[in-house]
């Protein structure tokens, strides 16, 4: 039997009466001039007008997906020549559809062509806030997505500094959250990405920072191997790839995932796994907590060959740099092959942030 996890809440009595986190939080007003720091001179957040857009664009994202793996399938039926990553469209659609019938799937829903939520995602959550990788980490990522926000309040509840990518990285990069910019109040809110946008602050690539541990979401992963399928759009290989551009991370930072049971595969083949394909070192469930041992190697930075000149150009971030790096060796960088990628970051420049975090435009970025 499932157990259905406690729903996702911040207790106020509690953030405030646990000593360990009244060290974090010292007083009720700690936050208040977070805004003012980062958005004094920004308009007004508008967070209907930031939800819609948002989820407009994720709305078509997921439709070029759905797109995309109607074509593979329709093509492995009919005996055609066999796209190389359609193996991981069948995968894909077996997870998705299994969470679906057996109503493992949570909201957002239909979980096809996401990072599917789960029923149990709090208590997987607080599974990885146990492991020691967590205890030691000052300052660790996390995705974007709805079964990892719980895991996104612990750390910010635990004093830790949290990092976190703007959605499909369309107006920016990073954005970082602290205790200090918030309170009680609105810890909860600052785990949602209109949250983010209203008290994150954006970084460059030009940031000093050190990430100690990394948190992904995935749609499937086999524990005996660590080899891990995200939903399809490989931007958190280009996450990953930045930070190790970044020196944030390296080969010995640890890479978890956390996932419902029935998420766990064995049939990811190792050998059609691509150079910038992230694993993960440990799969945190409602169940269990598994130890992969990887053999798989970490990619070591942004493979430039591999992205189409329309990934390029709807990541200003990543063209930024391609021209940055192109500059300072006198080199071209390699371009990989043209594909038909939906307008997700096709929007007008906003406040949008240098490579180096300094503002242009009129003022901060909005998500």
């Amino acid at each position: 039997m499932i157990r259905l996890s406690a729903p996702f809440s911040c207790n106020q009595n509690y953030l405030f009466a646990n000593k360990k986190l009244n060290r974090r939080f010292p007083s009720s007003s700690f936050g208040l001039e977070s805004r003012k720091n980062y958005n004094s001179e920004a308009k007004e957040f508008d967070e209907s007008a930031f939800e819609a857009e948002r989820l407009r664009l994720d709305a078509k994202a997921r439709e070029s997906m759905a797109q995309t793996s109607k074509r593979v399938m329709e093509a492995i039926t009919e005996e055609e020549e066999e796209d190389p990553k359609a193996w991981k469209w069948v995968i894909r659609k077996r997870v998705w559809d299994l969470m679906e019938a057996q109503n493992i799937a949570q909201n957002p829903r239909p979980v096809h062509h996401r990072i599917p939520n789960f029923v149990g995602a709090s208590v997987a959550a607080k599974k990885l806030s146990e492991l020691e990788a967590f205890g030691l980490a000052k300052c660790v990522k996390v995705n974007p997505d709805s079964p990892q926000k719980q895991v996104r309040f612990l750390t910010l509840s635990d004093g830790k500094k949290l990092l976190t990518p703007q959605p499909r990285l369309r107006t920016g990069f990073f954005s970082v959250l602290e205790s200090s910019m918030l309170t009680a109040s609105t810890i909860n809110e600052a785990c949602t990405s209109v949250g983010v946008a209203k008290y994150g602050r954006p970084i460059g690539l030009d940031e000093k920072i050190k990430v100690d541990l990394i948190v992904i979401g995935s749609v499937a992963v086999d524990p005996k191997t660590g080899a891990r399928l995200g939903k399809g759009e490989g931007f958190a290989e280009l996450e990953y790839g930045m930070l190790r551009y970044m020196g944030a991370i390296d080969d010995s930072t640890p890479v978890v995932t956390s996932v419902h049971d029935c998420q766990l595969v064995d049939d990811i083949p190792v050998e059609k796994l691509l150079v910038h394909d992230v694993p993960v070192d440990i799969i945190c469930t409602p169940t269990q907590v598994i130890y992969t041992n990887t053999a798989i190697p970490k990619p070591q930075g942004i493979y430039w060959e591999k992205l189409s000149p329309e990934k390029l150009g709807q990541i200003w971030i990543l063209k930024e740099l391609k021209s940055r790096i192109e500059r300072k060796t006198g080199q071209k960088l390699p371009c990989g092959p043209s594909e038909k990628l939906p307008p997700t970051a096709q929007r007008r420049p906003r406040g949008r942030r240098s490579l180096t975090g300094e503002e242009d435009g009129r003022g901060r970025i909005r998500n």
